[in-house]
């Protein structure tokens, strides 16, 4: 018999969409401020091919969607990123990988000898004057801008040696690019780079950690790097019983590992806590004897396993709790900032490193795929928080914030996402004023096809 059951992560406005377009002079409801000039760019999941084997959100093509704004006007455009993977399957017509629930193809067939596709699909950075499409399994690529061309694997002219994190951190004042690269079975399992302002990678360094563990993000201080050794593990031993390949293990603490950022693994410091999981860091700073990180902590998580066997009950419920490492003492101190689901956290990025006053995150609705319904305003110093919500049966993602040209406040500027109405079908492009974030929105730029939900956006202001 077939199987009827339908993939959520190929439903709806996950689906993929495979039209790439250009669109100018786009329909704006409300207004485009008129000192708002730049170009917001969001990556994502999306299958060029119908899948093979189990389909997980995470496996999709990378494709890039991107509104240009200036004069009060807005363009749209979206290409693929068009990897050596990508370029493969386009040229033979359909999927050859399968993706992160099955076993690893280690002898495809005679079209390729890559075991996992780099898919360039999570998220983006710009440094020294070029931005990256990233995918932690791998090496970035490279992508011009406005026109979103791909240009190819960017290695630092070979330097790389390593995979390298979705979510390196460039320092806003010295201008460094922070990266990690995590492997899957072959130690060292964890690799910590430093690339300069003008774009060097100018040195990798070995971490020691016991097992290979799922590392998605990390953080950075003015002075530290915080790294996170938590108990989604990698494990061939388990495969070869028939049981995930990664899996979270709820008997093993959570290792967090502070380092001078120019140190190597000699002088790292771990501390313990309670197992969690943890996708995404919203920041870190010090403050006196201590290094405080700030991140979405869930129990425990079911994301990359299929099945029923070996699920936790209350896993993938994120919210944002704060972390207090004192380096004199030795002690760790965790709380719990809010009981409202959460993901996706964001801060005014020029203020990356050190201690902020407000964050931002997306609004997470329960259910069997995560959905978000608006935006949650923090004030870390008040302690109080303001949501804007998008209104029923309208999700958004992660917000990024664009800051106002000469502004000075933390907040001075626009919350953007992209926003999709599940009763109509449409997606839009949301601005939200960050200094009033329950108002109506500034701006609905309509895009004229549908934006699939995706990953990880970022804000290039010219």
């Amino acid at each position: 018999m077939v199987s009827t059951t339908v993939n959520l992560y190929l439903d709806r406005n996950f689906a993929p969409v495979h039209q790439e377009i250009t669109a100018d002079t786009l329909e704006v409801i409300g207004q485009l401020p008129l000192d708002l000039a730049g170009i917001f760019l969001r990556n994502g999941p999306n299958p060029q091919w119908q899948p093979i084997g189990q389909y997980h959100w995470f496996d999709g093509d990378g494709m890039l969607h991107a509104v240009e704004i200036s004069n009060g006007k807005a363009t749209y455009r979206n290409r693929y990123v068009k990897t050596a993977g990508w370029k493969r399957e386009h040229t033979v017509g359909k999927a050859i990988w399968t993706g992160i629930l099955e076993p690893p193809q280690l002898e495809i067939n005679d079209i390729t000898d890559i075991t996992f596709k780099n898919t360039a699909n999570t998220a983006l950075v710009w440094h020294a004057g070029q931005l990256l499409a990233l995918w932690e399994g791998g090496a970035p690529h490279a992508i011009k801008v406005p026109e979103l061309e791909t240009i190819g694997e960017y290695t630092f002219n070979g330097k790389l040696a390593s995979a390298f994190t979705a979510h390196p951190k460039v320092d806003p004042v010295t201008g460094e690019m922070i990266f990690f690269g995590y492997s899957t079975f072959e130690p060292p399992y964890l690799h910590y780079g430093i690339v300069s302002p003008a774009g060097e990678l100018l040195w990798t360094v070995p971490i020691e950690i016991p097992t290979p563990v799922m590392m998605h993000d990390f953080a950075i201080s003015e002075n530290y790097t915080i790294f996170m050794d938590l108990p989604m593990t990698f494990s061939a031993e388990r495969m070869k019983r028939g049981e995930p390949m990664m899996m979270f293990e709820s008997d093993r603490p959570s290792r967090f590992g502070i380092l001078p950022r120019h140190g190597e693994n000699s002088q790292i410091r771990w501390f313990e806590s309670p197992p969690c999981f943890i996708f995404h860091t919203l920041n870190a700073y010090e403050q006196g004897d201590e290094v405080v990180l700030i991140a979405c902590r869930m129990n425990s998580t079911n994301v990359l396993v299929s099945g029923d066997q070996f699920r936790y009950p209350d896993a993938d419920i994120p919210c944002l709790h704060r972390w207090r490492f004192n380096l004199s003492t030795g002690a760790v101190h965790e709380e719990r900032l809010d009981d409202v689901p959460g993901e996706f956290p964001r801060i005014n990025e020029n203020l990356g490193g050190r201690k902020t006053q407000y964050g931002y995150v997306a609004k997470q609705a329960l259910g069997p795929v995560p959905l978000f319904e608006g935006v949650i305003k923090y004030d870390f110093h008040s302690g109080k928080s303001q949501t804007h919500k998008y209104g029923q049966g309208r999700y958004g993602g992660e917000v990024v914030f664009a800051p106002r040209p000469g502004g000075t406040a933390e907040d001075d500027g626009w919350l953007v996402t992209f926003v999709h109405d599940e009763g109509t079908g449409t997606s839009e492009l949301l601005l939200l004023d960050a200094q009033q974030v329950t108002d109506e929105p500034v701006a609905r730029v309509l895009i004229p096809q549908r934006v699939p939900y995706g990953f990880h956006g970022t804000w290039l202001g010219y």
